[in-house]
């Protein structure tokens, strides 16, 4: 028999042709990276041609101990299995690889394998791999979404915008998700072989990875770090010492790369927006479709009832305990995925919630998830995962309470309709918001929205306090939309609709907290004996001054007052609350001329000092997917008040396309100032065609 050793000369495994057919050369060039559900193919030279009978055979490896081997068949079997065929003449043949619509995502083996008449190995070639994706492409994939306008936003763009403020006063921020960033898939892979199951058993783990619905869960266990490996440190108050506060960051792809280079160490530190960006970043990455959701008036409930009871002591200042978990924020971001739910009756699929950051334990972990959008519409809190907790971040009654210095309890308040609003995403069709308040809950006050809320569990009570109003008194708070910086006034307005004049004690509070409610000092506290006459407003000033603010405020600069009203004889008090939201000022940013891959363009930024005081320390960092990596450019000295610092930064575009360049200044006064300018980079011309394209 002759020497069929060394037979196999080379695998080709046509990276160029494949990436760009299964739409992952943005991902790289080089290695071969292929979309589940969809063919590719390689090419097998020998150095001649095979004996009669003497045929080639592929096996599939998964796992760093091969914990999974596939055996691909040589035609197509019934059941989702892989399968190859072969064409061309026998010293170079051209096989072509199927995979199922439900295979496992992963970094692959491949073995070709020179088989003898009877079966046996007689040579074999392993070193080749490639990465494989989910495909929502394919329609038989349970990700598929058969709208290719939705997939090249929720796939391929690597550019966002993340709304915050409140629900009056929607602000947003730009941020580069950078999924196809150079070795960003390997890092989402390193995500996944870090969680606590595949840690524990890695061949129970990979196999489960053909399952979204596994994998998106995973990742909002892992992106948070509480209990495991993951990625983002959470810190919901000053200080960040031995981090980066979380308004710093403008994008994922830092956080990602320090989580991985730091041996999948923690990175400090995230808030709610960032763990979502950072989990839209690796869903998108691995072929998930996938949106970031930003919740106005979101609830947290700790203990499952439905209600946020909000407890306050005479001052008016938040009792604050075990007993007291449960919290309202002015905004709470979250993903959604769209897959199909085959684990779940009819009528779950479509986008499903995903939260990864940490807030309530999910069967032990801190994770959120998956949870069908439609479940929580229609009051169906059976479905798994997580239901009753996302019905109530959007669904969720306000009652306020105050307790008193003998331990009594007085209800001041039942609001049922200002828990989740204006729920809010990027529009596929540009850079703004698109309502998706509809697809949660029906219109609030409706017929159909009093029937979800009585199958949800959740009590169905009249208005709240409209028999026990004293003297027919109304509360309510106006101001304009303050620049942080400035001097404004707030006006509390009493109305006296009944037909006697009414005195009452009126007490103001301006406090400054965070975005998700954590009291961070007292700015202003004014109390005051009115007299409203009979069918009249009466109305009262408290100028809030620059400084009256700054010591306290947080760095999403919402300032909360509160107003109480306890009238002579009545039993009981009014309060109202207003959150007033302090806008920003915003960079100049420019990047002139013609932008092309490779060559050196120049960005040109700048900004004012809005503020009374100098400000010291600043810097700006600049990012953008496709343009260049996270860099910071310190600022010399102080900025005096008024003062406008200008810089200029060069760098060389390394992919083309229409791409962000996103900035953030900070500085020890003044915080999470954006700025974005839209770059457009053309392809750099070849005269030879040189197979780059």
């Amino acid at each position: 028999m002759a020497n069929l050793s060394g037979l196999i000369m080379d695998v080709d495994l046509r990276s160029h042709e494949n990436n760009l057919a299964h739409r992952t050369r943005e991902i790289d060039r080089e290695r071969l990276i292929v979309r589940r559900g969809q063919p590719f193919s390689i090419t097998v030279q020998c150095s001649d041609t095979l004996p009669p009978n003497y045929h080639l055979g592929l096996a599939l490896h998964l796992g760093k101990k091969d914990e999974v081997v596939i055996k691909v068949q040589k035609e197509h079997g019934a059941g989702d299995k892989w399968w190859f065929n072969q064409q061309g003449v026998q010293d170079e043949m051209l096989l072509t690889l199927h995979s199922p619509p439900n295979a496992i995502i992963g970094h692959y083996r491949l073995a070709v394998l020179m088989m003898s008449p009877e079966g046996r190995i007689l040579e074999k070639i392993d070193k080749n791999r490639f990465h494989l994706l989910y495909n929502p492409w394919c329609k038989d994939d349970v990700v598929y979404l058969p709208d290719e306008s939705l997939l090249q936003e929720y796939v391929m763009n690597e550019d966002g915008v993340i709304y915050m403020g409140s629900w009056d006063s929607i602000r947003s921020i730009p941020w580069s998700y950078g999924q196809f960033e150079d070795y960003v898939m390997d890092i989402c892979f390193e995500v996944l072989d870090n969680s606590k199951d595949a840690l524990k058993n890695s061949e129970m783990d990979i196999k489960l990875r053909s399952d979204p619905v596994y994998v998106g869960r995973t990742i909002t266990a892992m992106v948070n770090s509480n209990d495991d490996r993951g990625v983002l440190i959470g810190r919901w108050e000053k200080p960040y010492s031995g981090g980066v506060a979380p308004y710093r960051w403008t994008g994922s792809v830092p956080i990602l790369q320090q989580w991985s280079k730091g041996g999948v160490r923690a990175v400090k530190y995230g808030q709610c927006w960032v763990f979502a960006a950072v989990a839209c970043t690796v869903l998108r990455c691995l072929g998930i479709p996938t949106r970031l959701i930003t919740n106005y008036a979101s609830a947290h409930d700790a203990d499952g009832n439905l209600s946020i009871d909000i407890l306050r002591n005479e001052r008016l200042e938040r009792i604050n305990g075990r007993n007291t978990a449960d919290s309202s924020w002015n905004f709470h971001c979250w993903v959604e995925s769209w897959m199909r739910r085959d684990d779940l009756p009819k009528g779950n699929d479509g986008w499903q919630v995903l939260d990864p950051t940490p807030q309530e334990r999910s069967d032990g972990e801190f994770c959120c998830g998956p949870c069908p959008v439609t479940a929580i519409k229609e009051g169906n809190l059976g479905v798994k995962y997580d239901a009753r907790f996302v019905f109530a971040e959007v669904n969720a009654d306000i009652v306020q309470w105050i307790i008193k210095r003998d331990g009594s309890r007085q209800k001041l308040e039942v609001d049922q309709a200002s828990v989740g609003r204006n729920i809010s995403t990027k529009s596929v069709y540009g850079n703004h918001r698109e309502d998706v308040t509809l697809h949660y809950k029906y219109p609030e006050g409706s017929k159909k929205e009093r029937e979800v809320y009585e199958k949800a569990g959740r009590p169905v009570t009249g208005l709240p306090n409209e028999s026990t109003e004293p003297g027919h008194l109304k509360l309510s708070i106006k101001h304009a939309k303050p620049v942080f910086g400035t001097d404004f006034d707030v006006i509390v307005e009493v109305k006296n609709e009944g037909g006697r004049e009414a005195h009452a004690q009126l007490t103001m509070l301006a406090t400054a907290v965070t975005y998700n409610s954590i009291p961070q000092g007292e700015c202003k506290r004014q109390t005051i004996s009115v007299t409203v006459p009979a069918h009249k407003v009466h109305k009262e000033v408290m100028r809030l001054h620059y400084d009256d603010y700054a010591r306290c405020v947080s760095e999403h600069n919402p300032i909360r007052v509160k107003a109480l009203l306890e009238a002579t004889g009545e039993s009981e008090p009014i309060m109202t609350v207003a959150d007033i939201p302090l806008s920003m000022p915003e960079l100049l940013v420019q990047v002139p001329g013609k932008a092309v891959e490779w060559e050196q363009v120049t960005a040109f930024i700048s900004f004012t000092n809005p503020l009374p005081v100098p400000l010291k320390g600043g810097v700006f960092t600049v990012e953008g997917a496709g343009l260049l990596l996270a860099t910071e450019i310190l600022v010399n000295g102080d900025i005096f008040p008024g003062q406008k610092v200008s810089v200029r930064l060069s760098f060389s575009p390394t992919r083309p396309g229409v791409k962000k360049f996103l900035v953030d200044f900070d500085s020890d006064r003044l915080k999470d100032v954006k700025g974005v300018a839209t770059v457009v980079v053309h392809k750099k011309y070849h005269p030879r065609n040189t197979g780059r394209y």
